[in-house]
């Protein structure tokens, strides 16, 4: 498989990370007393391991260059310094706890079953199958958004980009547009973070990894898109559905 195969692959494995409910979301859908589930689910199943996730990827690497980019990444997510927050998995707490959520569901989260299936492909992509694959899956695939073409191709059409005001956790659940801190931290270094990515995959993964690389990719996105159900489901979303949303 060359370069140019490769890359279309993988961003053809990006293009399916989207789910129906996203919109639902977007329009305030969800049932107040059941947005916990969400935020719980998303928090549990990567948010608060993603930099261990990230440093399964960096302990496995043998090239310089490419754990020098881990690092970086790595450095972020557990300090915030580079974009001047905190450390990611902190920022993202700010938002159960402006909106009034318990706490203690989030030290101690309950996985859903296909969340929790979801969250063991994630745990066996990234720790038993070499750098490649923990490298793509995390600073990809979590990272990344169906608009990833566009890091690569002129013209291509990028994320919406809107105020705080904007942001349906503001519009619909009232939550204080200055609590959307990890929002801020990302957008901060998410260029450097999507050129980065596509740097350590076309750039620097050997190419008899490519194979085992897009394989995984494919698991990961099979499970997300079954959790994202299951979570839509929980969260009383099929009746948006159903409704055109």
């Amino acid at each position: 498989m060359n370069r140019c195969e490769f890359k279309d692959s993988l961003l053809r494995v990006m293009e399916r990370k989207v789910h129906w409910s996203e919109p639902a979301f977007e329009h305030g859908q969800v049932p107040a007393e059941q947005l916990h589930i969400l935020l719980e689910q998303e928090y549990a199943t990567w948010v608060r391991d993603y930099s261990v996730m990230l440093g399964r990827a960096f302990i496995q690497c043998p090239l310089p260059k490419a754990r020098r980019e881990l690092a970086e990444s790595l450095y972020e997510e557990e300090t915030g310094q580079v974009s001047g927050s905190a450390p990611h998995a902190e920022l993202y707490l700010e938002i159960p706890r402006a909106l009034g959520m318990n706490l203690d569901r989030f030290r101690h989260p309950r996985l859903l079953p296909r969340a929790a299936e979801y969250r063991s492909v994630l745990d066996d992509a990234t720790g038993h199958h070499g750098w490649a694959v923990a490298a793509a899956v995390t600073t990809l695939f979590l990272e990344g958004t169906r608009y990833e073409r566009a890091v690569l191709e002129p013209g291509q059409e990028r994320p919406p980009r809107r105020r705080p005001q904007g942001h349906p956790l503001v519009r619909h659940y009232g939550l204080p547009a200055n609590c959307l801190l990890l929002e801020r931290a990302q957008r901060s270094v998410e260029r450097a973070h999507r050129h980065s990515a596509w740097h350590l995959m076309l750039d620097l993964v050997a190419e008899e990894d490519r194979a085992a690389v897009l394989h995984w990719m494919g698991r990961v996105l099979h499970g997300w898109l079954h959790y994202r159900d299951e979570v839509a489901e929980k969260s009383g979303l099929v009746a948006a559905r159903a409704a055109g949303f």
